[in-house]
């Protein structure tokens, strides 16, 4: 379970950063994104599929979460 950094990039893109991987890349959806919660499966552009359990309330970005790789 690799410890991942989410941050946003200058044009508003939710960047996905796992640093033992040299991995960065644009986040492309997220299951559960209402506002009240986010998490679940999380898709990248690059076609890599992470998960994490939803979270409640949303995590305050930039921040640095466990996810599992699917």
């Amino acid at each position: 379970m690799p410890n991942v950094m989410l941050r946003h990039d200058n044009d508003g893109n939710l960047l996905f950063y796992v640093a033992k991987k040299d991995l960065e890349a644009v986040v492309t959806s997220v299951e559960t994104d209402d506002g009240d919660s986010w998490g679940g499966e999380i898709g990248l552009a690059d076609g890599s599929r992470f998960y994490i359990d939803p979270i409640s309330p949303p995590p305050a970005i930039p921040t640095t979460l466990r996810f599992r790789k699917l």
